[in-house]
């Protein structure tokens, strides 16, 4: 079983129902539901495209997935993540937009946006003691010969390549697409997704997610307003 810490936007907002059709699946608890045509793309394209991406939920990664340490349990993990929750005010994203990042689809935001770079490195540290230390095949996962010296020490250190200075906030929708099908598949996401960006995007919650075997869907264990008080329970 693993865990991890992530974005989302709560169940019932514009953002999360939009992105949840495109992907075909809600982390919230909700069965996988067939994707639909979208723009110039089929609906078989769509499930091919989303397919990676599925299996995740729609999330931006905070404390990537990790095994809980020896002298850790869900309720101290749910506990701790009330207590911060509760202390931590929100960040508000001015905008999100269209991106690619390494080949892969997403919404990021529209400039480097310091509040949420140092959110995100604050919630890096308060978690980390909960997280087991990688083995050796979980390291070898990451294909660390591809990593620059940095990426691989937060990766020994962090138990993710990409945080603090490297970390990158991205909310993905797509898997590895070619430069000859990208055209056609960010003219569907841009379309899909033009009205909701529109607005900013509150970071208003932390979402514990969970993957409980191997290769299972990730899913919404417990929803964390943040500044608001105890957390609102899913499962």
């Amino acid at each position: 079983m693993r865990y991890a810490i992530y974005y989302t936007p709560g169940q019932d907002e514009k953002l999360a129902r939009i992105a949840a059709n495109w992907l075909g699946r809600d982390p919230f608890g909700a069965a996988t539901r067939p994707v639909e045509a979208v723009g110039d793309l089929s609906a078989a394209e769509v499930a091919f495209h989303t397919a990676s991406a599925r299996r995740y939920g729609f999330h931006a990664t905070l404390k990537a997935p990790f095994r809980l340490a020896p002298n850790g349990t869900e309720a101290s993990l749910r506990a701790a993540l009330d207590s911060f929750a509760a202390a931590t005010p929100p960040v508000v994203i001015p905008r999100l937009v269209v991106g690619q990042i390494d080949g892969f689809f997403a919404l990021v935001p529209e400039t480097q946006f310091a509040p949420l770079h140092d959110f995100a490195g604050e919630v890096v540290r308060a978690f980390d003691p909960f997280r087991a230390p990688l083995t050796e095949a979980e390291i070898e996962r990451r294909s660390p010969d591809a990593l620059n010296p940095e990426e691989f020490r937060n990766l020994c250190q962090w138990g993710y390549p990409y945080v603090f200075d490297t970390f990158r906030f991205h909310m993905t929708l797509s898997g590895r697409v070619g430069p000859e099908e990208s055209p056609r598949l960010r003219a569907a996401i841009d379309g899909l997704f033009a009205d909701v960006l529109r607005q900013p995007v509150p970071v208003d919650a932390l979402t514990l997610f969970v993957e409980s075997e191997p290769g299972a869907p990730f899913m919404v264990l417990s929803h964390h307003a943040l500044g608001r008080g105890p957390a609102r329970k899913t499962a």
